[in-house]
């Protein structure tokens, strides 16, 4: 939670009388509405000021915060366009920034006690200063589970994050303090990270869209030995989405799996992209995963409202993976050793670190090359049955995750449509709540989250659409079909 060791939040300082009269606004329609006059970087600062001092108490979705630089920022964004200057397509866009990732001026803690007392950083992560190229003004750092290994948002370092749409559930994770911001209307967008799932769960459980670009779409100057690892924004509408991706493609040198630059607009495509030829197939369970029957039935009722506005069928498959669960274990362990490795902790700092962060060093720490090799092995065959199933389609759809959001502390849950899962996963057991959404960080795929509907408890229900390698803007492209099919709405009930 926000506090004086990671930042204070200061009284707002009305930037006009009409601050207050703002509704929270899509990223796009913001940055519109700045450039065209409607009103002031400063206006919607204050408006989402305001927001944030009403609501973050008990969403705990950011953690840190720095207004003051975020009013200079909006400030010169004001005064450059009162000169009549050109400004970045999101220019005067408060935005959070998730605590993963490196955001110049404040700290990166990783949502672990191990990085707690580290001071702020010098520079803003490739991301971020592509974002701040564009016009975005950072406005603090939101709550992320100890290196981004939890589906739900809970850290020792940082405590508990909690769902706008049911205060007693999670925004899922690990982006799910930016997942409560936006859903709550704290800001238009944060950025998020996906290395299983991280983008699209959070947005699947709080109703936002979510999502994870081609690997190597974003490029990311980082180490991550896993390769499953892609940066992202929640948001509420399609086009921030692809904005979003306009703004921040593009190789880097510094990635050795940077993507070429992109020579069409996801923006453009969104809108005129033609579909109409597309095989869609659907599986209900990737042929493993046990899903809540209210959570299949909305999801397959948006999947057809998909087929139909891109104008085709839908294609129900009968698909066979190899446990995606079990590979993406074995590459992530690779990824987890990286993030703590200058600070030595194993095995002398294993009680400061959350459960799963510490259960995942123990297990690996002597994993001989005969069992990497076999993980390897295990996720080559499974990258061979992707590319089997994009013969016969072209887009797979299916639900985001297995279950609505559970409660906000944890644990996962432990059984689903009377199902033992420990008795039938084992180990794997506790990922079995998000099944779907690994596959596309261990095959490169782009995939999308949109919400599908309110279930009977109102939790929202996410649809997954997942396209071929490099396919971001055929993703895109039906995510807003069907977000014009069958409007969602952008923040829970008052």
């Amino acid at each position: 939670m926000v506090d004086d060791q990671m930042g204070s939040v200061e009284p707002a300082e009305t930037g006009s009388e009409n601050t207050t009269d703002i509704e929270m606004p899509s990223m796009c329609e913001a940055a519109d509405a700045i450039r065209n006059g409607t009103y002031s970087a400063l206006d919607l600062l204050e408006r989402c000021i305001s927001a944030i001092e009403a609501s973050n108490a008990e969403l705990n979705a950011f953690v840190y915060l720095d207004f003051e630089s975020a009013r200079a920022a909006a400030a010169a964004v004001d005064a450059r366009l009162a000169r009549g200057e050109s400004v970045g397509p999101l220019a005067g866009v408060p935005f959070g920034v998730k605590d993963l990732e490196d955001c110049a001026g404040m700290p990166t803690t990783h949502g672990s006690l191990l990085f707690i007392d580290e001071g702020p950083v010098e520079n803003d992560s490739l991301h971020v200063e592509r974002l701040r190229s564009a016009g975005a003004i950072p406005i603090g750092k939101t709550n992320a589970p100890e290196f981004g290994t939890l589906q739900f948002t809970r850290s020792k370092a940082l405590g508990v994050s909690r769902n706008p749409w049911d205060l007693t559930r999670t925004p899922g994770g690990s982006s799910g303090g930016s997942a409560a911001a936006v859903a709550a209307g704290l800001v238009p967008f944060a950025t998020a990270s996906d290395g299983g799932g991280s983008t699209r769960i959070p947005a699947a459980f709080s109703g936002l869209v979510g999502m994870k670009p081609s690997m190597g779409r974003i490029p990311m100057p980082s180490a991550d030995p896993s390769h499953t690892v892609v940066v992202g924004i929640e948001t509420v509408t399609v086009r921030d989405a692809a904005r979003h991706l306009d703004v921040t493609a593009g190789p880097d040198d510094r990635d050795r799996l940077s993507l070429p630059g992109i020579t069409n607009s996801y923006e453009r495509d969104i809108d005129h992209l033609d579909v109409s030829s597309l095989r869609i197939g659907w599986s209900t369970d990737l042929g493993f995963a046990v899903v809540d029957p209210e959570v299949a039935e909305l999801s397959y009722a948006a999947a057809l409202v998909l087929a139909r506005a891109a104008g085709t069928s839908l294609i129900d498959l009968d698909v066979r993976l190899t446990d995606p669960v079990a590979a993406w274990f074995s590459a992530g362990a690779l990824t987890l050793w990286v993030d703590v490795f200058e600070k030595s902790p194993y095995p002398g700092r294993l009680g400061d670190l959350t459960p799963a962060v510490a259960m995942g060093l123990s297990a690996t720490a002597d994993r001989p090359v005969p069992t990497l090799t076999h993980s390897l092995m295990r996720r080559m065959q499974l990258e061979h049955e992707v590319a089997a199933i994009f013969d016969s389609v072209d887009v797979l759809v299916t639900p985001t995750t297995a279950v609505v959001a559970f409660a906000a502390e944890g644990p996962p849950p432990t059984t689903i449509d009377g199902e033992d899962l420990a008795e039938r996963f084992g180990l794997a057991s506790g990922a079995m709540s998000v099944p779907f959404t690994m596959v596309a960080n261990l095959c490169w795929n782009p995939a999308c989250s949109v919400p599908a509907g309110l279930n009977s408890d109102g939790l929202p229900v996410g649809l997954q659409i997942m396209g071929r390698r490099h396919a971001d803007d055929v993703v895109l492209r039906l995510a807003h079909l069907f977000e014009q099919a069958q409007p969602w709405p952008r923040h829970p009930p008052l």
